[in-house]
């Protein structure tokens, strides 16, 4: 297991170059929006892929990730069903959403990602605070983990999905919880 740095100018990344993968039983993309105003609905995507590329340098680091829309779950299938719908989300024209990162700043624990947003047809910029949580051994496998929670928000209008206008908000918060795992040598 390599225990390389990669060189951030001033700081130094404890991650070793390569394709980190994504571990999707420890991965979570979350989001919060208002309803009516006085309350707020959580709901996660279920079906998702995330990658995380490490280079030499900070510049070189790519993180990529793909979230499939049907995915949708509010804890209320009656309203997913709803959301779903031409008049809503319209997944059947909009199934996805991309990210592609296209710089990271930061160092420590407190980093910044922004990058490319694409729902649909849409394409919009979008800045992430990022919270590095350390690199840890899976104990059963010996495997070194990387941590990450990042949050950000989109304005729902800038990407043509002002439906529910009075009844939902145009600020959707995302809430990410990310786990990869080190590439083996």
């Amino acid at each position: 297991m390599s225990t390389e740095t990669v060189n951030t100018g001033t700081t130094a990344l404890p991650l070793s170059p390569g394709d980190w993968a994504l571990d999707p039983f420890h991965s979570s993309v979350g989001f919060v929006i208002r309803h009516l105003g006085i309350s707020k609905v959580r709901g996660r995507f279920n079906d998702f892929t995330a990658a995380l590329r490490v280079g030499e340098t900070l510049a070189d680091v790519e993180v990529t990730a793909t979230v499939e829309i049907a995915s949708i779950d509010t804890g209320n299938a009656d309203r997913d069903a709803h959301v779903k719908r031409e008049d809503m989300l319209d997944v059947a024209r909009r199934p996805r959403m991309t990210f592609r990162s296209t710089a990271i700043t930061g160092s420590g624990e407190d980093w910044t990602m922004a990058g490319d947003l694409t729902i649909g047809d849409v394409t919009r910029p979008i800045t992430f605070a990022v919270e590095f949580d350390g690199v840890r051994e899976f104990p059963g496998t010996g495997s070194r983990h990387a941590g990450f929670e990042a949050t950000g928000e989109l304005s729902r209008k800038e990407f043509g999905l002002a439906f529910g206008a009075g009844m939902l908000g145009d600020t959707v918060k995302i809430q990410l919880d990310m786990q990869f795992v080190e590439p083996s040598s």
